[in-house]
């Protein structure tokens, strides 16, 4: 124990407190992060109430907010939304968990690491999109191949900034760690995993972008629910008011996944102090 406190000393790791200063200092941050898709939505009904643009090629956001009243009253957007939330939440939850196993084992123990990063190395080479057809043979047309491949594009990220974030500890402080005779599991909990935390933050960041892509490209094949069959539907209608709703659905789910790893960033990093602009 003196040993993971004395290395705690020289990382020079302050323990984490959720003050009050620390949360009014949140909150104009917040607001700033939320001016930028605020200009954006004004930049929106501006190019098509003062440029004239054509409603029929691109409607603006009062239409789209009637068609989602339009599909709130029917049923629809809920339906779809929360299909599509359920096979995110499934595919992050086993893309997350798997890439982050696979990268702490092969991070971890050295020979692991030389037989699964060159294997991952090799899926990484392939694109994933096209492994969804694989999936549909193997699995059916049901909900397996699309979590599949919403699973696999999410784990590539996690694994790669997990295990480069181990990899990359400082040679000399792990000397530091055996000089003060601390043991395998000290080293493991109070070094190297603290250390993949970065890394497992990098990580998320970009699975959760890569998870709504492989999502959109998944429920355009074979879907009888979700938000890409709802924009399929749409398309073939020629129905442009619910494909900017459904948009602007995803970039909203976006900027919520944005929120959240800003939260976790301060939850689980509160030591860094990194370069935050001039």
């Amino acid at each position: 124990m003196s040993g993971a406190f004395e290395t705690r000393k020289l990382l020079r790791l302050p323990a984490f407190t959720w003050g009050e200063g620390r949360a009014k200092a949140f909150l104009p941050g917040l607001a700033r992060r939320l001016m930028g898709p605020a200009l954006l939505l004004v930049f929106w009904e501006g190019l098509v109430s003062v440029a004239g643009i054509d409603p029929e090629l691109l409607p603006g956001p009062r239409d789209v907010a009637f068609a989602a009243r339009e599909l709130l009253q029917t049923g629809e957007l809920q339906t779809n939304l929360w299909v599509s939330l359920l096979r995110v939440a499934l595919g992050l939850a086993i893309g997350v968990g798997g890439g982050t196993l696979l990268a702490v084992l092969a991070g971890l123990m050295r020979y692991a690491g030389e037989v699964l990063d060159s294997t991952v190395q090799v899926i990484k080479a392939i694109p994933v999109f096209a492994l969804l057809p694989l999936f549909i043979i193997w699995t059916g047309i049901g909900e397996a191949p699309k979590i599949a491949l919403i699973a696999v594009t999410v784990s590539l990220p996690i694994y790669i900034n997990v295990f480069s974030a181990i990899r990359d500890v400082d040679g000399q402080l792990m000397e530091v760690a055996r000089s003060l005779r601390m043991g395998r599991l000290a080293i493991v909990f109070d070094i190297l995993l603290p250390a993949s935390a970065p890394g497992f933050i990098s990580g998320l960041r970009i699975a959760l972008t890569s998870g709504w892509l492989a999502l959109i490209f998944a429920e355009t094949i074979n879907a009888k629910a979700g938000l890409g069959h709802l924009m399929m539907d749409a398309q073939m209608a020629f129905r442009m008011d619910i494909i900017m709703l459904v948009v602007a659905i995803y970039a909203a789910l976006g900027l919520a996944g944005y929120g959240l790893i800003l939260l976790l960033e301060k939850l689980l990093l509160p030591w860094r102090r990194g370069f935050g602009g001039l």
